[in-house]
């Protein structure tokens, strides 16, 4: 089997299978304060900036005014241009309307935003912006797509060695972008199965994991989301190997990420992802029903 990139995986070839060292669901940074990730990232970044102070210039305008037209301030301003920090799509369309530059700044959209991820995740995080179906099985934490902000910091706060806080803001930022995909037209089917434990961890305290479970109960009314608990009297447990995504693209391809402690995969080997997908309806078989799972929840919710 092939190994590949992350990058050309997203794009589809063959079979085969990326895999790369990394915690890759924490490694995105999300909105005003995301950094590039690796180098390729900062060069494409710096390209941007580089473009966005030749346009600014162009206009005559200062960083301070020039600011104020796009809502932030002169530093944040020396930030996109020096590489130091990438704008939101919605940012650059705005400086772009700002400067009159006629698109050449809103088509560098995409790559500047690639660029907030490692190498190795950029894949996993296109194709979660364009797929129609995910299927997640999770063992140790709720998943990202559902965390709370104040789950999303018990955790980050936990991690050994210790975050920065500056990184612990970015991870946070980073998170709540990707809940986007709720809100997306038209809206991919998205099915969560979580084991039990998961929802029983008080990780930053009884108020913490009370704010959790509320969250959970409002996102599995969605037409498009279910919910499901896999009880820890459960004798039969296809998910026993851990954790793990699969992925539908529009054109029916199938995609299946992991990770552990240390590594991450984003496999695209037809056998494998057929495989994986399998293993997920067998342990959806074997899980509380929605309903039931919803109900669950709320007796757990009741006894905090």
């Amino acid at each position: 089997m092939t190994e590949r990139t992350g990058a050309d995986a997203q794009a589809g070839g063959g079979g085969g299978a990326a895999v790369s060292l990394g915690d890759a669901w924490e490694s995105g940074e999300g909105g005003v304060g995301r950094r590039p990730e690796d180098e390729a990232g900062k060069g494409v970044v710096c390209a941007f900036g580089k473009n966005l102070k030749t346009l600014r210039l162009r206009e005559g305008m200062d960083r301070e005014e020039f600011g104020k037209r796009i809502g932030y301030s002169a530093a944040t301003v020396a930030s996109y241009e020096q590489g130091r920090r990438i704008p939101s799509p919605r940012t650059i369309d705005r400086a772009d309307e700002v400067l009159g530059a006629d698109g050449l700044l809103s088509v560098w959209k995409e790559e500047v935003e690639r660029a907030q991820y490692p190498g190795f995740f950029q894949g996993m995080a296109a194709l979660e912006k364009e797929c129609i179906e995910l299927l997640m099985y999770d063992t140790h934490v709720v998943n990202g797509l559902l965390q709370t902000e104040e789950y999303m910091r018990a955790l980050l706060a936990m991690r050994r060695p210790p975050l920065g806080q500056e990184t612990i803001e970015q991870r946070v930022v980073a998170r709540l972008a990707r809940q986007d995909i709720f809100d997306r037209r038209s809206a991919p089917l998205l099915s969560f199965v979580m084991d039990e434990a998961v929802l029983r961890h008080r990780y930053g305290g009884k108020d913490v994991l009370r704010g959790q479970l509320e969250h959970l109960l409002l996102i599995g009314e969605k037409r498009n989301v279910e919910i499901q608990v896999m009880p820890i009297e459960c004798e039969d447990n296809a998910g026993v190997n851990g954790p793990f995504t699969v992925v539908t693209r529009k054109d029916g391809k199938k995609f299946v990420y992991s990770e552990n402690h240390t590594t991450s995969a984003l496999e695209t080997d037809p056998e494998q992802t057929a495989l994986a997908a399998a293993r997920y309806g067998i342990i959806r078989s074997q899980a509380l029903t929605p309903r039931e799972s919803l109900e669950f929840i709320e007796g757990l919710l009741g006894s905090l």
